[in-house]
Order: structure tokens, then C-alpha cells, then sequence
């Protein structure tokens, strides 16, 4: 690393840094620090510009940085509790994921919307929001402003509909392992299905995080997809298409998770919520350097619409996977 680079990689990390504790304060608690990661980024874009001297090092964060997050990611991803108890629940979940991507693709064709920005939506939607994004986003060739503006709506619809769940559930017939069963079905981030099955008691939050969990395991056979439907679809690009190896690390941080950790060695459960706390602070510098990508004028112009039609599609979603349970 150069002078610049590491400069740039301390930039993002004092970001982050500020990002965190202002994520403590009241109202910004609820949306967590990777957005308020790339709010802060895109203020400061718009005051003081975009810091070119910083420039490698603001890169590396937005993409090596990013892919690191991802890998440390799978840590949390417990395949054997899927194949135990979840099976019955990834049928839903590939469901759910078709009909998001799909919601989404179909409304940005008849109100003329991004593209590409709707379909990054609609991943993170159907799957696990940002860090589903930053894992899809290379493989579509996803500029990184799109991934950043991506981040940011999903972000934000996403805590807006954790919650209203929180709001009306005590106004829904549902019992507790119903109602997490529907929230993990249906919200965009782990963090979403955390804030909005918690009411609901151990148990609620238990079969909310289990039915999220099995979209997350199919990051993998998704992005898989998208690999080979990219490579068909441009035979001439398909030699530019980069295999996403950061998710073989995911599949391995996953596999180490499940089935060696408490099996042949033993990590401290507080050596895991130390790299639980790294994962996200890592992902939040990330997102500060996606979010130095964006101007305010692109918000205003770009993401208006997207987030309109995501608000749409996760109002059908959550309609669908209720009539689903």
C-alpha cells in the first residue's frame, strides 16, 4: 500500500468511526451505521467534495474492504440449523427472492426507472439488503454509485417497515412463531428482522432469524446464476466477468461456523461478537466509501422513483408472504 491508499483507508475508517457513535444517538439507532455510513459520506461529498488525493485508498475500501466484510459475514450463516429445521422454509425463500427481483425488474420497465439500481434493489430486498448488494453488484458490473444509492433506500425502506411491524403487531392474529416466521420472510436486513422480531420473545425472534438465515444461504446459488446467465447473455464480455471468489470464503466461513467451531475447536462466544462487531464496522467503512461515490443531485434525480417502487414492491411482499404462512 502507498501513502495514498493507507490515507484513503484512514479516511473511510474515521467515517466509519464517527458513523458508529452517531449511530447510538436516538432516531439513528434505528437505522444502524451503515446507513448513517454512507448519509455522512454523501453530506460530506456535497460540502467539502470528493477527496481525489484519497482517492485508491477510498477504493479499496468500497471494494476489497467490502468483499472482506462479506467473507467474515458467512460466520453468521449456521447451515446445519437450515438443513434441521429450515428446509421447509427455503422454498418460501426462493419464492420470496424470485418475486422481488421480478416486482421490481416489472415496475422499473412501466415507470421507467433505473434499471439496474431496481434490480440491486430487488436483490437486497429478496435477500439479505446490503451485504446481498455489495456481493451482486460486481457480478452485474453495478457502478458504485448504483451499489451505494442501493444501500442507502434499502436501508431506509427497510427500518421503516421493521418498524410498522413492531407497530401492528399486537393488531395481527398471528402467534409469535407466525408473526417471526412472516418478518423474516419478508424484511430486507438481518438488522430488520432483529428489530422487528424481538417484541415477539425468543421464540418469535428465533423462527424470524431462522427464515432469514435461509435466504442468505441462497446468496450463493443466486450469484452462481447470475454468473453463468451473464456469460450467456454476452459471450464477447463473459472473458470481463470476474468469478466472485470472496463468496467461496463466505461458503468456507460458513462451513467453518457450522460444523468445525464447537465441534473441534472452541471460539469464545465473545471472540465471535468481537468479529461479529469487526464485520460490521469493516462493511460501514465500505459504505463510506460507496457512499463518497454519490452526489446529492444524483439522489435527488436517480433515487426518488427506485425508492417509490421499493416501497411498493415490500408493501407486496409483505402481503404475500402473510397469505404464505
Amino acid at each position: 500500500m502507498n501513502k495514498s491508499t493507507i490515507s484513503g483507508v484512514a479516511f473511510t475508517f474515521g467515517l466509519a468511526a464517527v458513523s458508529f457513535i452517531l449511530s447510538l444517538l436516538p432516531g439513528l439507532s434505528v437505522i444502524g451505521p451503515l446507513a448513517v455510513a454512507i448519509l455522512s459520506a454523501i453530506i460530506y461529498r456535497h460540502f467539502f467534495g470528493y477527496p481525489d488525493a484519497y482517492k485508491k485508498g477510498i477504493q479499496f475500501s468500497a471494494k476489497i474492504l467490502l468483499r472482506t466484510a462479506i467473507v467474515l459475514f458467512g460466520l453468521k450463516l449456521n447451515i446445519t440449523i437450515i438443513f434441521q429445521e429450515g428446509l421447509p422454509l427455503l422454498a418460501k425463500d426462493f419464492i420470496v427472492i424470485l418475486f422481488s427481483i421480478g416486482s421490481m425488474v416489472l415496475l422499473a420497465r412501466l415507470f421507467k426507472a433505473e434499471k439496474q439500481l431496481s434490480f440491486l434493489l430487488g436483490i437486497g430486498t429478496g435477500i439479505c439488503g446490503a451485504s446481498a448488494i455489495a456481493a451482486i453488484s460486481p457480478i452485474v458490473k453495478g457502478k458504485e454509485e448504483e451499489t451505494a444509492l442501493s444501500v442507502a433506500i434499502i436501508s431506509l425502506v427497510g427500518t421503516a417497515f421493521a418498524i410498522g411491524y413492531t407497530l401492528i403487531r399486537p393488531f395481527l392474529h398471528l402467534d409469535v412463531t407466525a408473526y417471526g416466521t412472516w418478518a423474516g420472510l419478508s424484511l430486507h436486513e438481518i438488522g430488520h428482522v432483529a428489530l422487528a422480531g424481538n417484541p415477539a420473545g425468543e421464540d418469535g425472534l428465533g423462527m424470524a432469524l431462522l427464515a432469514k438465515l435461509g435466504r442468505v444461504f441462497l446468496l450463493v446459488p443466486v450469484s452462481l446464476f447470475l454468473v453463468w446467465l451473464m456469460s450467456r447473455k454476452d459471450k464477447d464480455a463473459a472473458k470481463e466477468i470476474v468469478f466472485p471468489w470472496f463468496l467461496l470464503g463466505f461458503i468456507f466461513m460458513s462451513l467453518f461456523g457450522s460444523f468445525i467451531n464447537g465441534r473441534y475447536l472452541e471460539i469464545p462466544p465473545d471472540v465471535l461478537k468481537g468479529i461479529s462487531t469487526l464485520t460490521t464496522f469493516i462493511l460501514t467503512m465500505a459504505m463510506a466509501g460507496l457512499g463518497l461515490s454519490v452526489s446529492l443531485a444524483d439522489l435527488k434525480t436517480k433515487a426518488v422513483k427506485p425508492m417509490l417502487l421499493l416501497f411498493l414492491t415490500s408493501i407486496l411482499l409483505s402481503g404475500l408472504t402473510y397469505m404464505m404462512l
